[in-house]
């Protein structure tokens, strides 16, 4: 009788948690994994109150997303769950992610590339054919070109947090939310399974932090929310900025009335949880010359 009142729990759980999701869409798609802690990490790796609910079968592999087409989809639900580790017909997980998997959820993995790999290599493949059909000595300048051009895989990551940082230092909280927005996209761009295996560690240890603060921010213009927020994500990109190679100095500043940190292109104070208010609140606690 417990069990049943459980299991009769749950799927009214499941029921009210659908029911609130507007603009519903559904899907099925083929993730694998193990056993029940499998499915609850799949389950809470994908779902998000009010936005998606993720329900997953240990027995067929198959999982039924169903989320608001207006505020996500199934690419973003599929990669938080690659980032925790398990793969899915379109994403594979980070190979440091499956590595901490405990024993029991240790599938066997599949022999491929994930979707958004695929699609890199296949545009490299072509750029290379290009390149192959030229005169030797343009191939050789134009391979150095694109070896010294690559830009940096995390500029856009810190681009957009320093719009961020600078939007609530105006205090503008339009801004704030449109570049949250573009950070989130910029995260979600990101290709974990080119970045060296200790890039991949620490990114994908703060990863999904990042895209739930982003989102968060540009989820509100309540300037005070979003300062708030701010400070879990300044944490998480400090964390990995040791991957990152700006092209100028930067401060891990500190506001000692909100006991948070920001990080800055700029020596000069100007604090981001007060603006204008109190505008040099705060201290430079460390300099980051990440060309040395």
């Amino acid at each position: 009788m417990f069990n049943i009142l459980i299991a009769l729990s749950l799927v009214l759980s499941v029921t009210s948690g659908y029911a609130q999701i507007k603009n519903s869409q559904t899907e099925t798609i083929k993730i694998l994994g193990n056993c029940e802690l499998c499915k609850a990490a799949i389950e809470n790796a994908g779902s998000i109150k009010n936005e998606a609910i993720v329900t997953w079968n240990k027995n067929s592999k198959m999982a039924t997303i169903t989320f608001d087409s207006k505020k996500t989809n199934r690419n973003e639900i599929l990669k938080r769950i690659a980032l925790a580790g398990y793969d899915s017909d379109q994403y594979l997980a980070p190979d440091n992610a499956y590595a901490q998997l405990p024993d029991c959820c240790k599938y066997q993995r599949q022999k491929k590339e994930a979707a958004i790999a695929m699609d890199h290599t296949m545009m490299k493949m072509e750029m290379s054919d290009s390149v192959m059909d030229m005169p030797s000595t343009e191939n050789h300048t134009d391979m150095a070109m694109s070896e010294t051009m690559e830009p940096n895989a995390l500029d856009a990551v810190f681009n957009n947090y320093f719009a961020i940082k600078d939007a609530l230092v105006r205090t503008n909280a339009a801004v704030a939310a449109t570049k949250s927005s573009e950070l989130l996209t910029a995260v979600m761009d990101l290709r974990i399974e080119s970045l060296k295996a200790e890039e991949q560690t620490a990114i994908t240890k703060v990863m999904t932090s990042i895209m739930n603060a982003a989102k968060s921010i540009s989820a509100t213009n309540d300037i005070a929310k979003q300062r708030e927020t701010f400070k879990a994500l300044s944490k998480n990109i400090h964390e990995i900025l040791p991957f990152y190679s700006a092209k100028e100095t930067l401060y891990y500043q500190y506001c000692p009335m909100q006991d948070a940190n920001w990080l800055s292109k700029d020596k000069t104070i100007k604090n981001p949880y007060y603006g204008s208010q109190m505008l040099s609140c705060g201290s430079t606690v460390e300099t980051i010359d990440t060309k040395n």
